[in-house]
C-alpha cells in the first residue's frame, strides 16, 4: 500500500502529526501496535493519573481544551479530549499493526515499512515518501535486573500494570523509582492503607504544581538558569532539607536536567508530606533479594509482599528502524537535541522525543507537517511506485 506519509504510533505524538498533515491535505496513515489510540493513557496508567501541568500547556495542535475542563485533567477527561481530537481531524489509525522493519530504498526515494497484524499474524507492507517516528519516549516498560528478583514469592509488576491501591490494603509494598509515577503510586498505596515504601536512588527535584506552571510562563521572559534558580529556591523554602528524608537535590537545575537527561522534576501533590510523617518510608537502591526479604544499599533489610517498578520506559526505535543515518542514538533518542531533533535525512522525521511534554509534541508535529508540505511543493519528483 502506498501512502505519502507513514506515521508509526497512535499516541498523542502520532495523532498530532496526522492532524497537522490533514490540515495541509497531505495523505498519511498511522500504524499502531495496540488496539486503541493513546494506549499509555487508556490501558497502561494508574486510575488517579492527572495532567501534571495546567491544561494550557498540554494542548495538542489546533484544538484547545474546553473552557469547562478542569485545570488539571484526569485520565478519563484527557481520553475524552483525545476522542474529540480524533473525530475533529478525521484521524483513522490502523490498529493492531506492529512495525517490524522500516527500510529506506535510496534508488526509489521511498520507505518500505513491514508490519505484522498482531491478531491474525498476517504480514503487511507499506511504502511512503516520508516516515514519521511517533512511538515516543515511553515505548516499552523497563524493569532493572535485580539479583534474586526471580525468587521473590510476592507480586512483581511494572507501573504500567498498576491501577490502584485497593488490592494492597495492609500489605508491605515497595515502589522502586522516584519519578512522578513512583511518587504518586506510593501516595495512592498509602491512601488505600497499604504500608508503602519508596526507593530513591538518584537525586531528584521536588516542586509544587504552581511553581512548575509558573516556570513555563517565566521562560518567555527569563533564561533557563534563572528559572531553575527560582524554582530551587522555592523548593528549599517549601520543603526544607529533603536529604534528611532520603531525597537529595541534584546540583543541576530541574529544567536543565529535564532537557539534557530526560529526568523530570517531581511535581508534588502530597507525597512529601507522607514521607515527612513517616507514612511512606524511603530507602536507597535495592542490593539484592532473598525470598521475601530485600536488602538495600545501606545494609538494611525488610520483608515485602509486593514490588512495583516505576523505573520508566525505553525507546524501541533501534529495533525496527534500519536506515536512520545515525539520526537516533543507541538509546533510541535523536542524537541532536532541541530544537533540531525532529528532522532526519531521506524524509525521516520524529515527533514526541523532545523531552518537553505536550508542548514539545505540538511543536514537533507542526514543524514536521510544514516541512513535508514545503518539500512536496518544491520538488517535482514523480511518486515512487508502490
Amino acid at each position: 500500500m502506498w501512502k505519502e506519509v507513514i506515521i508509526v504510533g497512535a499516541g498523542a505524538a502520532g495523532l498530532s502529526a496526522s492532524a497537522c498533515l490533514n490540515k495541509l491535505s497531505i495523505d498519511n496513515l498511522i500504524l499502531e501496535k495496540d488496539d486503541c489510540s493513546v494506549p499509555l493513557w487508556r490501558k497502561y496508567s494508574y486510575d488517579r493519573l492527572h495532567l501534571h501541568l495546567a491544561k494550557t500547556f498540554c494542548e495538542l495542535p489546533h484544538l484547545p481544551y474546553p473552557k469547562t475542563a478542569p485545570t488539571y485533567l484526569s485520565k478519563d477527561e484527557f481520553v475524552k479530549y483525545i476522542d474529540a481530537y480524533v473525530q475533529q481531524f478525521d484521524l483513522r489509525p490502523v490498529y493492531d499493526r506492529c512495525v517490524e522493519t522500516a527500510v529506506y530504498d535510496r534508488a526509489a526515494g521511498a520507505w518500505t515499512v513491514r508490519a505484522k497484524h498482531t491478531r491474525t499474524g498476517e504480514a503487511e507492507e507499506y511504502r511512503a515518501r516520508f516516515l514519521v517516528v511517533a512511538t515516543g519516549e515511553n515505548s516499552e516498560g523497563y524493569v532493572p535486573d535485580v539479583p534474586g528478583l526471580d525468587g521473590f514469592p510476592g507480586e512483581v509488576m511494572h507501573s504500567s500494570q498498576y491501577k490502584n491501591g485497593v488490592p494492597y490494603k495492609d500489605q508491605d509494598v515497595l515502589v522502586v523509582g522516584s519519578g512522578n509515577s513512583g511518587m504518586e503510586i506510593a501516595l495512592d498505596l498509602c491512601n488505600h492503607h497499604a504500608r508503602a515504601s519508596l526507593v530513591v536512588r538518584a537525586p531528584v527535584h521536588i516542586i509544587t504544581r504552581e511553581v512548575a506552571n509558573l516556570g513555563l510562563h517565566l521562560f518567555k521572559y527569563l533564561p533557563y538558569s534563572t528559572v531553575d534558580s527560582l524554582q530551587v529556591l522555592h523548593s528549599k523554602l517549601k520543603y526544607g532539607d529533603t536529604a534528611k528524608y532520603g531525597i537529595v537535590r541534584p546540583t543541576e537545575g530541574p529544567n536543565h536536567l529535564k532537557d539534557t537527561t530526560g529526568k523530570y522534576p517531581v511535581v508534588d501533590i502530597g507525597t512529601f508530606d507522607k514521607i515527612k510523617s513517616g507514612d511512606i518510608q524511603v530507602y536507597p537502591g535495592v542490593k539484592c533479594i532473598r525470598s521475601s526479604d530485600l536488602e538495600f544499599e545501606n545494609g538494611s533489610t525488610r520483608r515485602f509482599d509486593a514490588i512495583i517498578f516505576a523505573t520508566g520506559y525505553k525507546s524501541t526505535v533501534k529495533a525496527w528502524l534500519k536506515d536512520d543515518d545515525g539520526f537516533f542514538d543507541e538509546s533510541g533518542f535523536p542524537a541532536e537535541g532541541w530544537p533540531s531533533q525532529w528532522k532526519g535525512n531521506n524524509g525521516l522525521y520524529c515527533v514526541g522525543f523532545s523531552r518537553k511534554g505536550f508542548y514539545g509534541i505540538a511543536e514537533d508535529a507542526k514543524n514536521v507537517a510544514q516541512d513535508i508540505s514545503v518539500v512536496l511543493s518544491s520538488q517535482s519528483v514523480s511518486k515512487p511506485k508502490p
